[in-house]
């Protein structure tokens, strides 16, 4: 029997860095997703094919990390996490279609990841939350990206009009109105084409100077001196690791402060927080590269009501919030900027909250 299932890409609305740090994000999940057909069989390996790669890669059932490398590390990832929790993993084929772009920081690993999970483990009760540790567990421990669990909650807790406020200590993930189209405002996604990966030096060393400012002050995650206020950060030794830590207690603000404003549906707030919080992680965490910029800041001159990068860092995608009747103008004033820069033509469309991970 085939077994289909999809799982979306994700845009983080704001939180950024703050996963591993146990503050708070506010993620949706997207409308683009990534689709694992499963046929079973009684083989001991798994044959793995996707649209955006060439040949096939087998995958033993028992498969350890560094037996398998590329994108199909994160099935062969998966079948592991899954093993070592103690589930019985079929054999078969496996075929991979996608409209989540690789290397554009909307997740395209956690959709792959959530869908395997989901194909591979149908007829099996194992809750959502469950699903996303195994996911992170294969991205983590396999892969070898020290990534937090935002893009997998994201991935499977998604609902349409619904952004997701997510705790990292607790793991709680409670829903928030996200509907900007009932207020004539769009959410243009412009993907800059400068591409990214997650398993990379500068986002192990944000984790590593987040962590040390943490110990610094004699606590186990920047969380805990979320309500010290920023005069908590004094007993940081280096500045740049106090500055990577002002970002995180910052940020984490910024999403309480969204949350307020998506209540009240008021945008125009929603907008300056972006902007806000893009300003924090160029200027403070030092994430952000002079395409993403000239993006943010273009189209924030050109009339969006705010702008930020969204994603690990280093390229990948910029989101806007716009009015309406502005978005045309502002994706026109962010191409002709991008193109006199020198750089790729940027992709901008227009997205919104969409459902999370499921059958089918």
């Amino acid at each position: 029997m085939t077994i289909r299932y999809s799982a979306p890409g994700r845009v983080n609305l704001i939180g950024e860095h703050t996963d591993y740090n146990l503050g708070w994000s506010l993620p949706i999940a997207l409308p683009q997703r990534t689709v694992v057909t499963l046929d079973p069989s009684d083989s001991d390996a798994l044959e793995v094919r996707s649209d955006g790669a060439d040949g096939v890669v087998r995958i033993p059932l028992t498969t350890k990390p560094g037996d398998v490398t590329g994108w199909a590390s994160y099935v062969a990832g998966v079948v592991w996490a899954l093993r070592m929790a103690g589930h019985s993993v079929p054999g078969g084929s496996i075929s991979i279609t996608s409209e989540v772009p690789i290397g554009s920081g909307l997740s395209s690993s956690a959709a792959l990841e959530c869908a395997a999970l989901g194909a591979l483990t149908s007829g099996l009760h194992i809750d959502r939350l469950d699903r996303a540790r195994l996911a992170q567990r294969a991205e983590n421990e396999y892969v070898g990206a020290p990534t937090g669990l935002l893009d997998q909650l994201s991935s499977l807790f998604g609902a349409a009009s619904t952004a997701l406020l997510i705790d990292f200590r607790t793991l709680s993930v409670s829903p928030v109105p996200f509907d900007p189209s009932a207020s004539d405002v769009v959410l243009l996604l412009i993907d800059s084409r400068q591409r990214h990966g997650h398993v990379d030096s500068e986002y192990a060393a944000r984790r590593l100077s987040c962590e040390r400012a943490a110990a610094d002050v004699g606590v186990v995650s920047l969380r805990e001196i979320q309500d010290r206020g920023l005069s908590a950060l004094d007993g940081v030794t280096d500045p740049v690791d106090a500055r990577r830590a002002r970002h995180v207690l910052t940020e984490n603000q910024r999403v309480f402060d969204v949350v307020a404003a998506l209540n009240d549906s008021d945008f125009t707030k929603v907008g300056r927080i972006f902007t806000a919080s893009h300003v924090s992680m160029r200027d403070d965490f030092g994430i952000t590269t002079a395409h993403i910029d000239l993006i943010a800041d273009t189209a924030v001159a050109a009339g969006a009501l705010g702008a930020r990068m969204t994603g690990g860092g280093f390229g990948g995608c910029v989101i806007a919030l716009v009015a309406l009747d502005q978005a045309d103008a502002v994706g026109a004033a962010v191409r002709s900027a991008v193109r006199a820069a020198g750089y790729d033509e940027p992709v901008i469309t227009r997205t919104f909250a969409a459902d999370g991970a499921m059958p089918g």
